[in-house]
């Protein structure tokens, strides 16, 4: 994406020489910080940060003291096999998707709020409620995933709109590919939750402002957790 940091083009770099290319291979220690850095024609700022994300995925490990190793490919939580195009074009797709959900959804609650009926919103809750468990049982099962869509589709819907129930798809979509990206599932896992329990109060209460803040909030961390600016379209 044009509007990647440095840091992001430097991970990407790394990542490519690790799972494209086996310039470094599993158990390898990396060069020194100042070799690296070097090496890669950056500052050993940029570096950290490209190995700070990297670490994230679990492609790399960091053991103080003796260095920055690539993991044993078990510990890898990004698909080994997606290259950089793939990569960068998921983010890409993501990027698109998010930007819709964010200019869509957080409205369509607050309109939720307002005309959902009492059966809808305690269905909804309800839904809430499965999500978190799944989320504590396993943040990455298929399972979980199906009741994330489910839940926030169920919002949706309580808008009683038609229009916006095409828009569901995109919100299926994003989830979906969420989860095909296998970009720090686990950390998305923990702000979702957190996020959900905002969401589930926000609607109990019919607070739809509070509510549409909490949806936007909750867009945005899984944003900044899988390292995607949707800053051009101001949201």
């Amino acid at each position: 994406m044009a509007n990647q940091t440095l840091s992001q083009k430097t991970a990407d770099q790394l990542r490519k020489s690790i799972l494209t290319n086996h310039v470094y291979i599993p158990g390898q220690k990396l060069p020194n910080e100042n070799q690296l850095s070097i090496q890669m024609g950056i500052s050993r700022t940029t570096l950290r940060e490209a190995i700070r994300i990297l670490v994230s995925e679990g492609l790399l490990r960091v053991e103080r003291g003796n260095g920055t190793f690539v993991a044993n490919q078990g510990d890898i939580k990004t698909d080994p096999q997606l290259d950089i195009q793939e990569v960068q074009s998921m983010k890409v797709t993501l990027h698109d998707l998010f930007e819709t959900r964010l200019m869509i959804e957080p409205q369509a609650a607050e309109l939720a709020c307002q005309r959902a009926t009492n059966e809808e919103i305690e269905h909804i809750l309800k839904l809430g409620e499965t999500v978190q468990h799944l989320i504590l049982l396993d943040p990455t099962a298929q399972e979980r995933i199906s009741s994330e869509t489910e839940f926030h589709s169920s919002i949706i819907r309580a808008a009683h709109n038609e229009f916006l129930n095409n828009f569901i798809m995109v919100v299926k979509e994003t989830i979906e590919k969420t989860f095909e990206f296998h970009a720090n599932l686990e950390l998305i896992a923990q702000d979702a939750y957190a996020d959900h329990i905002l969401i589930m109060e926000f609607l109990k209460h019919r607070d739809g402002p509070a509510l549409r803040s909490a949806v936007l909030i909750h867009l945005h961390h899984t944003l900044i957790r899988e390292e995607i600016s949707v800053e051009k379209a101001n949201l």
